[in-house]
């Protein structure tokens, strides 16, 4: 038997590096926003070890991919479910581009084993299970609008900010996360994000005051020839008539925020005939 759920793409409406923990890992603080973009993820139950198939040649399709290990590591820590079997990805997010492909890939597989299980597990018991996952998988199980801190696994609920119209440029370069966390170790930077601004904005329901707060602070440390890419397509976006603009997680995606969904479908066919990829789409409302 088939089943089916939805794995939406992420945004960082504002996002910081704040230090190093104990264990190595940098601490982050920032605002995360969920939207209606999203993949496909099918799941059946089988006799042999999880695989997974997509429509992208180049995804593995072992216990490497994100989504297989989604599905072993629930197994292992509550012995329910099935032990194998064939997870389907119909992908529409891109694949290292910041809006948390990977991610919601896997808390969409721990979400349906936990439905089809009869719901063993809590929100917060699921969520706390999924960070050996990655940093941004807790975040990707309910979604919505949210204070992420720690390695980003703390979580405070914000006000959902649904329903903003919003289009997700794809360039055609990725970053790499390591390179770009050593970077900032390097760098004494000047100019950081409104963190607390945006809370006001977000719990005010303030979408301009949102939009002109986005910042990135991995946009400051992208290699030169990335960071004019990224800058000269945000340019593209305000020019289209975007409120905002900015890159989302490590990159390469960025984001605008757009009044209106007609005001985000002519942004797109503006964008599309420069030879920016790019996709319309809304943020949504928490699970629960």
């Amino acid at each position: 038997m088939k089943n089916t759920e939805q794995a939406w793409a992420k945004l960082n409406l504002c996002l910081e590096v704040t230090g190093k923990l104990p264990d190595g890992y940098h601490a982050v603080r920032g605002i995360m926003q969920s939207t209606d973009f999203h993949d496909d993820v099918t799941l059946e139950e089988g006799d042999g070890p999880w695989t997974v198939r997509s429509d992208l040649c180049y995804l593995p399709t072992g216990d490497t991919n994100l989504a297989a290990r989604a599905a072993i590591l629930f197994r292992e820590k509550t012995g329910l479910g099935p032990v194998g079997g064939l997870i389907t990805l119909r992908k529409r997010i891109p694949v290292c581009g910041g809006y948390g492909g990977g991610s919601s890939d896997a808390a969409a597989v721990l979400r349906l084993l936990n439905r089809l299980s009869g719901y063993p597990l809590s929100w917060e018991e699921l969520e706390e299970m999924s960070l050996p996952l990655g940093a941004d998988v807790p975040f990707c199980i309910r979604g919505g609008t949210v204070l992420a801190e720690g390695k980003g696994e703390k979580l405070t609920p914000l006000p959902d900010l649904s329903g903003v119209s919003l289009i997700l440029c794809r360039p055609d370069f990725s970053c790499s996360t390591p390179l770009l966390f050593q970077a900032v170790d390097r760098l004494k930077l000047r100019v950081r994000p409104d963190v607390g601004g945006m809370c006001r904005a977000v719990e005010e329901g303030d979408v301009p005051g949102v939009a002109r707060r986005l910042f990135n602070i991995f946009e400051e440390v992208l290699p030169k020839k990335q960071r004019d890419t990224v800058r000269e397509i945000r340019s593209a976006l305000l020019d289209a008539g975007a409120l905002g603009a900015a890159m989302t997680g490590t990159g390469s995606g960025i984001f605008g925020i757009f009044p209106s969904p007609e005001a985000a479908g002519r942004a797109r066919e503006t964008l599309t005939g420069q030879g920016i990829a790019c996709d319309t789409a809304a943020t949504t409302a928490r699970l629960v």
